[in-house]
């Protein structure tokens, strides 16, 4: 009987050339957090467009003795919002794939989680557009958009157009000037403003301060949340803000200062009365699947129907910045 060597087992049958693992290699996900930011409508029984009434403040008028009283009416407005979006995912299995794939009847099983989590990334990149001027009853491209003498857009105030502490300081001013209430304030952020901060002089050398203490050994954030907390701003990151300019392309200019690769940070108050986005769903992700005898294939589908809108522009601020500090 003759031995075996990798000399003479080189193109010998009994060598796989390949070796498939038992395993499926998934894509990373990144944390969805826009949602829970966003007052969500459960009273729109049915059509595609709601109306929220709005009522303005009274007047007080110095009063004469004897003299008539003088009566104002107090304003009064309204708020139109409408389902806009309806989105789909869907995707397939033949027959013949299910019967010669080894990976068939896991690859099946991963359809419906997959397709609802592709429709709650478009979700969620819908919301931070929100912080898109022009987007949805929102701000208003190159310009301040100010509120009761506040800013309530603008390019960020650091090097290079990068944030800085003093941005934060500055949105947390323009709030309280359009008194929102100074409670669970949230800022969400670009992952470029993380490592800005990370990399700020005057926050990695500061000591006896403990709000800042253990900031170089251990970075300023935790997977997408801060460890943090900037000027009573609990911080986030996001990689679905959508970028500066109409249309999100990235440019912008207010007050003379332009930003070229801007990006919408947004920061607001996500105390639930006073949330700066609305939205409601007319279907939630709804999944139908059936055999398509035709094609020989099963088909899965989910789709659903929403709608957002920004509802309280006052609480609402977006600071413009440079996502190429990092390059």
């Amino acid at each position: 009987m003759s031995g075996f060597s990798a000399a003479n087992a080189a193109s010998d049958v009994l060598i796989r050339s390949e070796i498939w693992s038992n395993q499926l290699k998934d894509v990373l996900e990144d944390d969805l957090q826009g949602m829970k930011y966003v007052d969500w409508m459960n009273e729109f029984p049915d059509g595609n467009t709601f109306t929220i009434p709005s009522v303005g403040e009274a007047n007080v008028r110095d009063y004469v003795e004897n003299e008539d009283v003088v009566y104002d009416a107090m304003d009064t407005g309204e708020f139109q919002f409408s389902i806009t979006d309806y989105v789909s995912s869907a995707t397939y299995i033949t027959k013949k794939m299910r019967q010669d794939s080894f990976y068939a009847a896991r690859l099946e099983s991963m359809f419906v989680p997959k397709q609802r989590r592709a429709i709650d990334e478009r979700v969620e990149t819908d919301i931070m557009a929100l912080g898109m001027a022009g987007a949805s009853g929102g701000q208003t491209v190159s310009s301040t958009n100010s509120i009761n003498g506040a800013e309530h857009r603008w390019v960020a105030e650091a090097t290079d157009d990068s944030i800085g502490v003093i941005d934060f300081a500055k949105a947390l001013h323009a709030l309280k000037k359009a008194n929102v209430p100074a409670t669970n304030l949230v800022a969400i952020v670009d992952p470029s403003v993380e490592y800005t901060l990370n990399t700020l002089t005057n926050l990695t050398n500061v000591s006896n301060n403990p709000k800042w203490e253990g900031i170089v050994s251990d970075g300023i954030a935790s997977g997408m949340r801060f460890v943090k907390n900037i000027y009573g701003f609990d911080v986030y990151t996001s990689n679905y803000l959508a970028g500066a300019g109409a249309a999100g392309a990235g440019a912008e200019t207010i007050d003379s200062d332009t930003v070229a690769n801007g990006v919408c940070n947004m920061f607001f108050s996500a105390t639930s009365d006073v949330l700066p986005f609305v939205g409601a769903w007319r279907q939630m992700p709804e999944v139908d699947g059936e055999y398509n005898k035709d094609k020989q294939r099963e088909e899965y589908l989910t789709t659903g129907r929403y709608g957002l809108k920004v509802y309280r522009p006052e609480n609402l601020v977006v600071v413009l910045s440079d996502t190429s500090v990092v390059a």
